[in-house]
């Protein structure tokens, strides 16, 4: 039973043909809101949205936020998730990484300000760089090369918390800020060059693993749909500072390269390559606030996920 007080609620997400855009807007959309979705297409998919383009409440609108955007009649909240994500795709579009993340905020801050909107805006856990404190709190202030090859996604969502905040004390813009960690599930790209993907994508075609380092350095995972409903929460909350959202579950890169080899059903092998730089060595979420301020934590764990993002490319292989 949908709550009267969401009915009619219009929402504009960017990067809604993206991965976590796109099931954002499926969540949105199943709550029975309004949902507006803007994407350039520079990473995202116009088919992570086909199956929302025949629903009443949605309406795409393909642009690039770089440039101003005008939105007809009332606007009750904007999730700005429109931004090169994967190193992969930051790493061979800097400077549209650097713009979506600065003025591409900018105009969707004075956005929310015209339409008297709440803004939650997708910040990421690089901004604590290659970090010395674990697990990363909210406080950590991190340690981060702002200009190494990673540096504009990471300068990028640093710029765009600062400048967030700064509408919020000049303006008093009701905003949220939600810091990410490494995300997974379907409508990632099998090309994108994060690791699951990565070791998904190689264990469909019958080839070795490939990690960096020597697999010690660690990553913890959230499956997408625990993720959504962090943002959904947080989205809701009245709590204005950032907060982590992520799965605390910690494990090394090269345990994780087993572990999907296990469901993959091969015995196939692990090769090692050099890290990348800037590559960060632990990588891992205090959620503590999160549990406190949204009553939130990671519901689907890492093996039941790995399983449904595995099935998901498997089947998505033999479409092809």
């Amino acid at each position: 039973m949908l709550n009267d007080k969401l009915m009619n609620k219009r929402v504009l997400i960017t990067g809604a043909a993206g991965f976590l855009g796109s099931h954002l807007c499926d969540r949105f959309i199943s709550e029975g809101f309004e949902v507006i979705g803007v994407d350039n297409f520079i990473t995202g998919l116009r088919l992570n949205i086909e199956h929302m383009l025949i629903n009443p409440n949605f309406k795409f609108i393909e642009h690039d936020i770089v440039s101003q955007l005008d939105i007809d009649g009332p606007l009750d909240f904007i999730i700005h998730f429109a931004s090169p994500a994967s190193p992969k795709d930051h790493l061979k579009m800097p400077i549209q990484t650097l713009m979506a993340n600065s003025l591409g905020t900018y105009n969707l801050l004075e956005l929310a300000n015209r339409k008297f909107a709440r803004i939650l805006v997708a910040s990421t856990s690089e901004i604590y760089g290659d970090p010395k404190s674990h697990p990363q709190t909210e406080s950590y202030n991190g340690n981060v090369n702002t200009i190494g090859p990673r540096s504009s996604y990471d300068e990028g969502k640093r710029f765009q918390e600062a400048i967030t905040m700064a509408y919020r004390r000049i303006h008093g813009l009701e905003t949220r800020i939600a810091r990410i960690f490494n995300t997974y599930g379907p409508r990632m790209k099998i090309d994108d060059g994060r690791v699951i993907p990565a070791f998904i994508g190689q264990a469909l075609e019958n080839k070795s693993l490939t990690v960096f380092g020597d697999g010690s350095q660690t990553r913890s995972f959230c499956y997408v749909d625990d993720l959504v409903d962090g943002i959904y929460k947080l989205l809701y909350s009245d709590y204005h500072l950032p907060v982590n959202l992520g799965n605390p579950d910690e494990v090394s890169i090269l345990e994780f390269a087993r572990e999907i080899i296990k469901v993959s059903k091969s015995n196939l092998g692990v090769v090692f390559e050099s890290l990348p730089e800037d590559d960060p060595n632990r990588r891992c979420p205090d959620i503590s606030l999160a549990k406190r301020v949204l009553n939130w934590s990671p519901k689907i764990s890492r093996k039941e996920g790995i399983m449904i993002t595995f099935k998901f490319f498997k089947d998505q292989k033999a479409s092809e």
